[in-house]
């Protein structure tokens, strides 16, 4: 088939005509393999321009970490979605590509991008307008890249920390997920057809005018073992509703599959419209057929200033102060910033992929610089007076702990990254010997305990009564500035926890509702350095 000239004559191509007008015009000149390629998402790796244009392909997505290569800026990824789009372009219609990615806290596949605080940590805010602003400032950087939406947030309500997705949760509680939900105004506007990006749990009429995607190989999910029976997983999941289904690299397999549900009537040829009117609505809506590629003055918005102190605030906001001081009628913090030398310890003082944790940079996450960011060393040393010594270890020696001459100690420990439930820490236990990082310093010398984790981790009693303040920071991202200003007084605590905070293990699950007067700390606890208490 030839390719439809680009000509005023065609409806679909008219930007002034209206847009029901131009999806029937476009729909009426479409093949049904056409109208099954705009069902079919598939990921970067597989993708080949022959494929993109042959089968034209309406969606294409690049999982966490899939790139152009290691350390890939923006501008690297807005070269890499625009190749695929011209190919898109060069289809018999001309239907461009809509590109998704996995931005949960930031555009976190890109090097450079402003990571912000995990979902837990959001939740510990409270501040539904904070998150909004933070979906506006995702927004532009994504589509900095080339990227049209983000499968994201997570809208799930935790009631378990040992499940692996924890961190991403803004709360035990429905009604605090709920208010943080306004990062999805952020992220899409005020559209006239609001259309669903990530994870609708709930598929009701409101998201009638949008279209809905089946999540990562989906499909095989459907039947046990995983992906038997697949023939029959198609016909499932397209007559539920799915309207866009990621495959995502057996992408043939799939088209092939569903041509055939087509042909022999098990799915009708009215369902398949009915998928390819809502995502063709969705592209005209979103002006892709007049700026199919990335507007490059976008580019200057990754990682700005602004956005750095964006996810600085939210750090502020979403620390929860846990404990502060031994003696109930003395404070610990704030920290003397012009003390004469201090120590900074732990595994998670000077590691920025720990502070970022999972879905950053690659799908696990990793270890070290990993991106660009402030460490909680680097602030500590921002923070303080030019003539404070800061001594630092990730592992204390003896040798540092036997000297006399420090005024306070800083400690810095938490979890590994992890991702969903791959290297799921169900013990919830502090890693790599935290716990032992924390009790070898609190002997010697007087002790602020900053806990980096995607959700509360285990605090026995004679730990906890050693330490002299306690910050649960979450998982906080690139900006650890926003740590150093509220320790050292700039600012005081803000956050309340999103989440009960168990004593043991062995009460979980433990949330609102079910025997929490039996926590450690209750959902909404947070103090601040004045000893004022929060509590929801």
């Amino acid at each position: 088939m030839e390719k439809v000239e680009e000509d005023m004559n065609c409806i679909y191509r008219d930007p002034n005509e209206p847009v029901e007008a131009r999806i029937r015009d476009l729909l009426s000149r479409m093949t049904l393999k056409e109208k099954v390629g705009q069902m079919t998402q598939i990921e970067r790796r597989v993708a080949t321009p022959d494929a993109i244009k042959d089968l034209s392909i309406g969606g294409m997505l690049s999982a966490c970490g899939s790139g152009p290569f290691p350390k890939a800026l923006s501008s690297d990824w807005a070269d890499l979605t625009d190749g695929f789009q011209k190919s898109a372009l060069e289809s018999r219609l001309g239907i461009p590509l809509i590109y998704g990615v996995d931005a949960v806290h930031g555009h976190n596949s890109v090097y450079g991008a402003t990571i912000f605080p995990h979902n837990v940590g959001l939740g510990a805010t409270r501040d539904a307008d904070l998150a909004q602003k933070i979906g506006e400032a995702t927004a532009l950087e994504v589509r900095a890249s080339g990227i049209h939406c983000t499968f994201a947030p997570c809208v799930a309500v935790c009631r378990d920390p040992r499940w692996g997705r924890c961190y991403e949760s803004y709360s035990e509680d429905t009604e605090i997920v709920r208010k943080m939900t306004s990062i999805v105004t952020g992220l899409q506007g005020q559209l006239p057809h609001k259309h669903p990006k990530g994870y609708p749990f709930v598929a009701g009429s409101f998201l009638l005018q949008g279209f809905i995607f089946s999540d990562w190989s989906g499909l095989d999910r459907l039947s046990e073992p995983r992906g038997s029976n697949y023939r029959s997983c198609i016909s499932s999941a397209v007559n539920a509703g799915i309207d866009m289904v990621m495959v995502p690299y057996e992408f043939k397999k799939f088209v092939e599959g569903l041509i055939d549900l087509v042909e022999s009537g098990e799915i009708s040829m009215a369902r398949i419209d009915d998928a390819v009117e809502r995502i063709l609505r969705v592209k005209f809506v979103a002006g892709l057929f007049e700026f199919p590629f990335m507007n490059r003055s976008l580019l200057d918005t990754v990682g700005c200033k602004l956005h750095r102190d964006l996810a600085r605030e939210a750090v502020r906001k979403s620390l929860v102060l846990l404990k502060n001081g031994k003696d109930p009628k003395k404070s610990f913090l704030p920290l003397d910033k012009n003390a004469k030398r201090i120590c900074v310890f732990g595994t998670h003082a000077d590691n920025l992929g720990y502070q970022c944790g999972g879905w950053t940079i690659k799908w696990s996450g990793g270890s070290g610089r990993i991106t660009i960011g402030t460490t909680i060393l680097d602030a500590i040393k921002a923070a303080v007076g030019d003539e404070t010594e800061v001594v630092y270890e990730q592992y204390p020696s003896a040798d540092t702990l036997a000297r006399q001459d420090f005024s306070f100690a800083i400690v810095a420990v938490g979890e590994e990254p992890y991702v969903e439930s791959f290297r799921n820490n169900s013990e919830l236990v502090i890693s790599l010997n935290g716990a032992d990082i924390i009790s070898s310093v609190t002997d010697s010398i007087p002790t602020l305990v900053i806990l980096v984790s995607g959700r509360p981790l285990l605090l026995e009693p004679l730990l906890l009564d050693k330490i002299d303040a306690l910050i649960a920071a979450w998982l906080p991202g690139s900006e650890g500035g926003g740590i150093a200003d509220v320790v050292f007084g700039d600012y005081d605590f803000k956050g309340r926890l999103p989440v009960t905070w168990f004593k043991q293990v062995e009460q979980l699950p433990l949330h609102v509702g079910i025997d929490s007067n039996d926590s450690l700390f209750p959902l909404g606890f947070g103090l601040t350095c004045n000893k004022e208490r929060f509590l929801d």
